[in-house]
């Protein structure tokens, strides 16, 4: 007999009030979840810019078709399973930001793209490009964009030099369209990015080569996006849920927060120290430039400074909760509200939804653990 897994465990019904869960749960508020939906989606449209959600903070199919009932045009996934596992739930306007390497890979994708519709990945090699030429030569042309670095420091190239010379070596490949150029700035780069993309433009003008697609990113600088009028299109993904970092940011208050991680309190072993439930396996253990994991709703002060995989550690020296004591006793539930929400969807099999304190739904992950 089979140990039990998420398949046998009795996920709550809809009714379910929240105080009865079994904990540690992620639980998504139904209303802000919409109202972070409509609230990003009109300000795109007020600005004549297209949307491409990025699923990997939800890695949810229902969400994702809210978000296109919304008027997003298409999803944005980051790797070729993740691609997949949306592509089997339906969708058939797919951007793959990420460079796909690996013949194994390779083949994948090729079956992919006979499968959706308008499909596109980014490059910001000559291997990459040549690779992708090398498996697509005689099937459906695949689009693809030139990544460009505009301040982030992770991947692209890093002229507009360099883009026009990428997006050659796509347009002269055969089984290969050049698609545009795709970017993930660093927060506060709209100046940067309007700039590279206006002087690639340029360039691939010069060439004879249309860039119909300028794909502009991130959550940190969302309601920014208007500030590059070069870009057609804005990818966001954090914004769905929005997180401790996103309120600190500025970009969102606390009546925005979606995501809220449910815990107990298992142990008060002195007066300064709570443990929680919600160890590395709930809670991210990204600190995003935070000191420490997590903020907890109601507990001013409360520091939760230490993660093992089953136990969340609370300082509770500096707690100005009012009541008797300080802070909460064993066996209270707390809400936590992550650092980096998208991690922790990744370290759940479903999200449980709620609306004034009941259970809507709960929602299958059709992405956990899609790293290929």
């Amino acid at each position: 007999m089979s140990a039990p897994g998420s398949e046998d465990f009795p996920w709550p019904k809809a009714g379910t009030r929240l105080e009865d869960l079994a904990t540690p749960i992620p639980v998504i508020d139904e209303d802000r979840l919409a109202a972070n939906i409509a609230r990003a989606q009109s300000y795109m449209t007020e600005h004549g810019l297209n949307f491409r959600p990025h699923i990997k903070t939800h890695k949810i199919a229902a969400i994702a078709h809210q978000q296109i009932e919304a008027g997003a045009v298409g999803i944005n996934c980051q790797k070729l399973t993740e691609a997949e596992a949306f592509a089997d739930a339906g969708f058939d306007d797919i951007l793959i930001t990420y460079n796909i390497l690996g013949v194994a890979r390779l083949m994948r994708l090729v079956s992919l793209n006979k499968r959706v519709a308008r499909l596109a990945v980014t490059a910001d090699s000559a291997v990459t490009i040549a690779g992708l030429a090398a498996v697509f030569a005689g099937q459906k042309p695949l689009s693809v964009l030139v990544e460009c670095d505009t301040g982030g420091g992770r991947c692209g190239v890093q002229s507009p030099a360099e883009a026009l010379v990428l997006a050659q070596q796509i347009t002269a490949a055969s089984g290969l369209r050049f698609g545009g150029l795709m970017t993930y700035p660093a927060p506060g780069g709209a100046a940067r990015v309007e700039t590279f993309l206006q002087e690639s433009m340029a360039l691939l003008a010069e060439a004879g080569i249309p860039c119909p697609i300028r794909t502009n990113g991130g959550s940190p600088d969302l309601w920014k996006a208007h500030l590059v009028p070069s870009a057609t299109e804005h990818r966001a993904g954090t914004y769905i849920y929005n997180d401790r970092s996103m309120v600190r940011a500025g970009e969102c208050g606390p009546e925005d927060l979606a995501m809220h991680v449910l815990a107990t309190v298992v142990s008060r072993p002195t007066a300064d120290r709570a443990v929680l439930d919600c160890g590395s396996k709930a809670l991210t253990s990204d600190l995003l430039g935070f000191t420490d994991f997590g903020e907890i709703e109601g507990l001013p002060g409360a520091r939760i400074t230490a993660l093992s995989e089953e136990h969340a550690v609370v300082d509770l020296s500096a707690c100005t909760a009012p009541g008797p004591g300080v802070g909460p006793g064993v066996g209270d539930l707390v809400r936590v509200v992550p650092n980096h929400t998208c991690v922790v969807s990744n370290l759940f099999d479903r999200m449980v939804f709620h609306r004034a304190g009941r259970v809507t739904r709960v929602e299958k992950l059709a992405a956990r653990g899609t790293v290929w």
